[in-house]
Protein backbone atom coordinates (compact mmCIF):
# COMPACT_ATOMS: atom_id res chain seq x y z
CA UNK A 1 0.00 0.00 0.00
CA UNK A 2 2.78 2.42 0.90
CA UNK A 3 4.60 1.71 -2.34
CA UNK A 4 1.41 2.24 -4.33
CA UNK A 5 0.86 5.63 -2.74
CA UNK A 6 4.41 6.90 -3.45
CA UNK A 7 4.00 7.35 -7.26
CA UNK A 8 0.68 9.08 -6.62
CA UNK A 9 2.27 11.44 -4.09
CA UNK A 10 5.15 12.20 -6.47
CA UNK A 11 2.70 12.93 -9.30
CA UNK A 12 0.71 15.21 -7.01
CA UNK A 13 3.85 17.07 -5.90
CA UNK A 14 4.93 17.43 -9.53
CA UNK A 15 1.50 18.77 -10.47
CA UNK A 16 1.59 21.31 -7.64
CA UNK A 17 5.07 22.49 -8.68
CA UNK A 18 3.94 22.89 -12.30
CA UNK A 19 0.82 24.75 -11.17
CA UNK A 20 2.83 27.17 -9.04
CA UNK A 21 5.34 27.84 -11.82
CA UNK A 22 2.37 28.48 -14.11
CA UNK A 23 0.95 30.88 -11.51
CA UNK A 24 4.31 32.70 -11.32
CA UNK A 25 4.48 33.02 -15.11
CA UNK A 26 0.86 34.22 -15.16
CA UNK A 27 1.61 36.99 -12.65
CA UNK A 28 4.68 38.07 -14.63
CA UNK A 29 2.71 37.92 -17.88
CA UNK A 30 0.04 40.14 -16.33
CA UNK A 31 2.67 42.68 -15.29
CA UNK A 32 4.21 42.64 -18.76
CA UNK A 33 0.79 43.07 -20.36
CA UNK A 34 -0.12 46.18 -18.39
CA UNK A 35 3.32 47.81 -18.34
CA UNK A 36 5.17 49.32 -21.32
CA UNK A 37 7.64 46.76 -22.66
CA UNK A 38 10.13 49.08 -24.38
CA UNK A 39 11.35 50.82 -21.17
CA UNK A 40 11.52 47.44 -19.46
CA UNK A 41 13.64 45.95 -22.23
CA UNK A 42 15.95 48.99 -22.21
CA UNK A 43 16.31 48.81 -18.42
CA UNK A 44 17.22 45.12 -18.51
CA UNK A 45 19.75 45.72 -21.28
CA UNK A 46 21.33 48.51 -19.21
CA UNK A 47 22.73 46.09 -16.61
CA UNK A 48 26.36 45.21 -17.52
CA UNK A 49 27.10 41.47 -17.24
CA UNK A 50 30.20 42.23 -15.16
CA UNK A 51 28.13 44.13 -12.59
CA UNK A 52 25.61 41.29 -12.48
CA UNK A 53 28.45 38.81 -11.83
CA UNK A 54 29.90 41.00 -9.07
CA UNK A 55 26.47 41.35 -7.44
CA UNK A 56 26.05 37.57 -7.64
CA UNK A 57 29.40 36.98 -5.90
CA UNK A 58 28.52 39.46 -3.13
CA UNK A 59 25.10 37.81 -2.80
CA UNK A 60 26.76 34.44 -2.24
CA UNK A 61 29.20 35.99 0.26
CA UNK A 62 26.25 37.31 2.26
CA UNK A 63 24.79 33.81 2.29
CA UNK A 64 28.14 32.49 3.55
CA UNK A 65 27.50 34.66 6.61
CA UNK A 66 24.00 33.15 6.63
CA UNK A 67 25.50 29.66 6.92
CA UNK A 68 27.47 30.76 9.97
CA UNK A 69 24.34 32.32 11.52
CA UNK A 70 22.14 29.29 10.87
CA UNK A 71 24.71 26.87 12.29
CA UNK A 72 25.21 29.04 15.36
CA UNK A 73 21.47 29.14 16.09
CA UNK A 74 20.74 25.43 15.53
CA UNK A 75 23.83 24.42 17.51
CA UNK A 76 22.75 26.70 20.33
CA UNK A 77 19.60 24.61 20.38
CA UNK A 78 21.83 21.51 20.67
CA UNK A 79 21.87 20.07 17.12
CA UNK A 80 25.66 19.43 17.04
CA UNK A 81 26.01 19.94 13.27
CA UNK A 82 29.47 20.40 11.75
CA UNK A 83 30.38 23.07 9.20
CA UNK A 84 30.06 20.80 6.15
CA UNK A 85 26.62 19.50 7.12
CA UNK A 86 25.41 23.00 7.99
CA UNK A 87 26.59 24.27 4.61
CA UNK A 88 24.80 21.40 2.86
CA UNK A 89 21.58 22.17 4.76
CA UNK A 90 21.71 25.90 4.08
CA UNK A 91 22.87 25.75 0.45
CA UNK A 92 20.43 22.96 -0.32
CA UNK A 93 17.72 25.19 1.11
CA UNK A 94 18.64 27.96 -1.33
CA UNK A 95 18.22 25.49 -4.19
CA UNK A 96 14.98 24.17 -2.70
CA UNK A 97 13.53 27.68 -2.70
CA UNK A 98 13.48 27.50 -6.50
CA UNK A 99 11.44 24.31 -6.59
CA UNK A 100 9.24 24.36 -3.48
CA UNK A 101 6.30 26.70 -2.72
CA UNK A 102 7.18 30.19 -1.41
CA UNK A 103 10.57 31.05 0.08
CA UNK A 104 9.76 28.85 3.09
CA UNK A 105 10.16 25.85 0.80
CA UNK A 106 13.90 26.05 1.34
CA UNK A 107 13.34 25.28 5.02
CA UNK A 108 11.94 21.89 4.03
CA UNK A 109 15.26 20.98 2.39
CA UNK A 110 17.31 22.29 5.32
CA UNK A 111 15.27 20.21 7.74
CA UNK A 112 15.33 17.14 5.51
CA UNK A 113 19.13 17.09 5.68
CA UNK A 114 19.55 18.39 9.23
CA UNK A 115 17.02 16.08 10.85
CA UNK A 116 18.70 13.08 9.27
CA UNK A 117 22.26 14.06 10.15
CA UNK A 118 21.87 15.48 13.66
CA UNK A 119 21.86 13.30 16.80
CA UNK A 120 19.16 15.67 18.15
CA UNK A 121 16.54 16.26 15.41
CA UNK A 122 14.30 18.27 17.73
CA UNK A 123 17.12 20.78 18.17
CA UNK A 124 17.42 21.22 14.38
CA UNK A 125 13.69 21.90 14.09
CA UNK A 126 13.64 24.31 17.04
CA UNK A 127 16.81 26.09 15.87
CA UNK A 128 15.49 26.48 12.32
CA UNK A 129 12.27 28.02 13.64
CA UNK A 130 14.28 30.48 15.74
CA UNK A 131 16.51 31.30 12.76
CA UNK A 132 13.48 31.98 10.56
CA UNK A 133 12.03 34.19 13.30
CA UNK A 134 15.31 36.12 13.45
CA UNK A 135 15.20 36.66 9.68
CA UNK A 136 11.65 38.00 9.85
CA UNK A 137 12.62 40.19 12.84
CA UNK A 138 15.59 41.53 10.87
CA UNK A 139 13.34 42.42 7.93
CA UNK A 140 10.82 44.06 10.25
CA UNK A 141 13.67 46.07 11.79
CA UNK A 142 14.69 47.35 8.36
CA UNK A 143 11.08 48.20 7.48
CA UNK A 144 10.76 50.10 10.77
CA UNK A 145 14.02 51.93 10.08
CA UNK A 146 12.72 52.84 6.63
CA UNK A 147 9.47 54.14 8.14
CA UNK A 148 11.40 56.28 10.63
CA UNK A 149 13.47 57.80 7.81
CA UNK A 150 10.66 58.15 5.28
CA UNK A 151 8.22 60.86 6.46
CA UNK A 152 9.63 63.48 4.10
CA UNK A 153 9.45 61.10 1.13
CA UNK A 154 5.99 59.64 1.65
CA UNK A 155 3.02 61.24 -0.08
CA UNK A 156 -0.13 62.06 1.87
CA UNK A 157 -1.24 59.57 4.50
CA UNK A 158 0.85 56.69 3.10
CA UNK A 159 3.26 56.79 6.06
CA UNK A 160 0.40 56.56 8.55
CA UNK A 161 -1.15 53.62 6.69
CA UNK A 162 2.21 51.83 6.47
CA UNK A 163 2.84 52.22 10.19
CA UNK A 164 -0.65 50.93 10.98
CA UNK A 165 -0.10 47.88 8.75
CA UNK A 166 3.20 47.14 10.47
CA UNK A 167 1.62 47.48 13.91
CA UNK A 168 -1.27 45.22 12.84
CA UNK A 169 1.22 42.59 11.65
CA UNK A 170 3.12 42.72 14.94
CA UNK A 171 -0.16 42.51 16.88
CA UNK A 172 -1.24 39.43 14.92
CA UNK A 173 2.12 37.74 15.57
CA UNK A 174 1.90 38.55 19.30
CA UNK A 175 -1.69 37.26 19.46
CA UNK A 176 -0.69 34.01 17.74
CA UNK A 177 2.14 33.53 20.24
CA UNK A 178 -0.14 34.17 23.20
CA UNK A 179 -2.74 31.77 21.78
CA UNK A 180 -0.10 29.06 21.43
CA UNK A 181 0.99 29.53 25.04
CA UNK A 182 -2.61 29.47 26.28
CA UNK A 183 -3.52 26.34 24.30
CA UNK A 184 -0.29 24.45 24.95
CA UNK A 185 -1.58 22.25 27.79
CA UNK A 186 -4.98 21.51 26.18
CA UNK A 187 -3.20 20.45 22.98
CA UNK A 188 -1.06 17.97 24.94
CA UNK A 189 -3.99 16.49 26.85
CA UNK A 190 -4.59 12.85 25.94
CA UNK A 191 -1.48 12.54 23.81
CA UNK A 192 0.70 9.42 23.90
CA UNK A 193 3.83 9.25 26.05
CA UNK A 194 5.99 9.00 22.92
CA UNK A 195 4.46 12.19 21.53
CA UNK A 196 4.91 14.01 24.85
CA UNK A 197 8.57 12.98 24.96
CA UNK A 198 9.10 14.47 21.51
CA UNK A 199 7.48 17.70 22.64
CA UNK A 200 9.66 17.69 25.76
CA UNK A 201 12.81 17.41 23.63
CA UNK A 202 11.52 20.22 21.43
CA UNK A 203 10.88 22.43 24.48
CA UNK A 204 14.32 21.60 25.86
CA UNK A 205 15.90 22.76 22.57
CA UNK A 206 13.98 26.04 22.74
CA UNK A 207 15.09 26.41 26.35
CA UNK A 208 18.72 26.07 25.28
CA UNK A 209 18.27 28.98 22.89
CA UNK A 210 16.41 31.03 25.51
CA UNK A 211 19.31 30.57 27.93
CA UNK A 212 21.71 32.15 25.38
CA UNK A 213 20.18 35.59 24.70
CA UNK A 214 23.53 36.98 23.56
CA UNK A 215 23.59 34.51 20.67
CA UNK A 216 20.00 35.36 19.76
CA UNK A 217 20.86 39.06 19.67
CA UNK A 218 24.01 38.34 17.66
CA UNK A 219 21.95 36.21 15.24
CA UNK A 220 19.45 39.04 14.84
CA UNK A 221 22.33 41.48 14.18
CA UNK A 222 23.74 39.17 11.52
CA UNK A 223 20.26 38.89 10.02
CA UNK A 224 20.02 42.69 9.77
CA UNK A 225 23.48 42.77 8.16
CA UNK A 226 22.59 40.07 5.62
CA UNK A 227 19.19 41.50 4.70
CA UNK A 228 20.65 45.01 4.56
CA UNK A 229 23.32 43.74 2.17
CA UNK A 230 20.64 42.25 -0.08
CA UNK A 231 18.80 45.59 -0.11
CA UNK A 232 21.99 47.45 -1.03
CA UNK A 233 22.78 45.01 -3.84
CA UNK A 234 19.22 45.32 -5.17
CA UNK A 235 19.49 49.12 -5.08
CA UNK A 236 22.75 48.97 -7.06
CA UNK A 237 21.11 46.77 -9.69
CA UNK A 238 18.20 49.21 -9.84
CA UNK A 239 20.60 52.06 -10.54
CA UNK A 240 21.94 50.07 -13.50
CA UNK A 241 18.34 49.78 -14.71
CA UNK A 242 17.98 53.57 -14.49
CA UNK A 243 15.94 53.59 -11.28
CA UNK A 244 17.28 56.11 -8.76
CA UNK A 245 15.60 56.09 -5.36
CA UNK A 246 16.80 57.07 -1.87
CA UNK A 247 18.15 54.09 0.04
CA UNK A 248 15.58 54.66 2.79
CA UNK A 249 12.85 53.86 0.25
CA UNK A 250 14.49 50.50 -0.44
CA UNK A 251 14.75 49.89 3.31
CA UNK A 252 10.99 50.19 3.51
CA UNK A 253 9.82 48.52 0.29
CA UNK A 254 12.25 45.65 -0.32
CA UNK A 255 11.71 43.71 2.95
CA UNK A 256 7.93 44.04 2.58
CA UNK A 257 8.12 42.67 -0.97
CA UNK A 258 10.19 39.76 0.31
CA UNK A 259 7.69 39.09 3.09
CA UNK A 260 4.93 39.04 0.45
CA UNK A 261 6.82 36.18 -1.22
CA UNK A 262 6.08 34.04 1.86
CA UNK A 263 2.62 33.45 0.44
CA UNK A 264 2.65 29.91 -1.04
CA UNK A 265 0.95 31.00 -4.27
CA UNK A 266 3.82 30.73 -6.73
CA UNK A 267 7.07 28.80 -6.97
CA UNK A 268 9.67 30.45 -4.74
CA UNK A 269 7.55 33.61 -4.54
CA UNK A 270 8.38 34.41 -8.18
CA UNK A 271 5.99 37.04 -9.54
CA UNK A 272 4.52 37.88 -6.14
CA UNK A 273 7.76 39.55 -5.05
CA UNK A 274 7.99 41.59 -8.27
CA UNK A 275 4.32 42.64 -8.19
CA UNK A 276 4.64 43.71 -4.55
CA UNK A 277 7.81 45.68 -5.29
CA UNK A 278 6.14 47.54 -8.17
CA UNK A 279 3.15 48.41 -5.95
CA UNK A 280 5.31 49.51 -3.00
CA UNK A 281 7.62 51.72 -5.08
CA UNK A 282 4.82 53.36 -7.09
CA UNK A 283 3.91 55.98 -4.38
CA UNK A 284 7.54 57.17 -4.43
CA UNK A 285 7.39 58.01 -8.13
CA UNK A 286 9.22 54.94 -9.37
CA UNK A 287 8.24 54.07 -12.97
CA UNK A 288 6.58 50.65 -12.88
CA UNK A 289 8.67 49.32 -15.77
CA UNK A 290 11.93 50.20 -14.03
CA UNK A 291 10.74 48.76 -10.71
CA UNK A 292 9.79 45.53 -12.48
CA UNK A 293 13.12 45.45 -14.30
CA UNK A 294 15.04 45.73 -11.02
CA UNK A 295 12.89 42.96 -9.56
CA UNK A 296 13.48 40.67 -12.54
CA UNK A 297 17.24 41.24 -12.46
CA UNK A 298 17.27 40.42 -8.75
CA UNK A 299 15.23 37.30 -9.51
CA UNK A 300 18.02 36.34 -11.90
CA UNK A 301 20.53 36.72 -9.05
CA UNK A 302 18.37 34.52 -6.80
CA UNK A 303 18.02 31.80 -9.45
CA UNK A 304 21.72 31.81 -10.37
CA UNK A 305 22.68 31.84 -6.68
CA UNK A 306 20.29 28.98 -5.92
CA UNK A 307 21.69 26.82 -8.73
CA UNK A 308 25.29 27.50 -7.70
CA UNK A 309 24.40 26.79 -4.07
CA UNK A 310 22.82 23.47 -5.01
CA UNK A 311 25.91 22.53 -7.01
CA UNK A 312 28.16 23.45 -4.07
CA UNK A 313 26.03 21.38 -1.68
CA UNK A 314 26.31 18.41 -4.06
CA UNK A 315 30.11 18.78 -4.26
CA UNK A 316 30.37 18.97 -0.45
CA UNK A 317 28.24 15.86 -0.15
CA UNK A 318 30.40 13.92 -2.62
CA UNK A 319 33.62 15.05 -0.90
CA UNK A 320 32.21 14.00 2.46
CA UNK A 321 31.23 10.60 1.07
CA UNK A 322 34.65 10.13 -0.54
CA UNK A 323 36.44 11.00 2.70
CA UNK A 324 34.17 8.66 4.60
CA UNK A 325 35.14 5.81 2.33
Amino acid sequence: MIGAHQPQNKSRARFIAIFRWAAALAVLAGLLHFLPVAPLRAALAGVPPVRFAIILVLYLCAHAVGIFKWRMVVNTAGSELDVSTSAQCYLGGLLGTLFLPSIIGGDVVRLAVGLRRSPRPAAVLAGNIVDRFLDVAAQATLVLLGLILLPGSLPGQFAVVARKLLLIGLAIAAAALLALVALWKPLLAGRSLHFRRRIARFRHAFGSVRRSPQRVIFGWSLGVLIQGTFILLNALLAISCGLFLPFRVWLFAWPLAKLAALLPLTQGGVGIREAALVALLLPFGAPSSLALASGLIWEGVIIAGGLLSGLTALVLRKLETANGQ
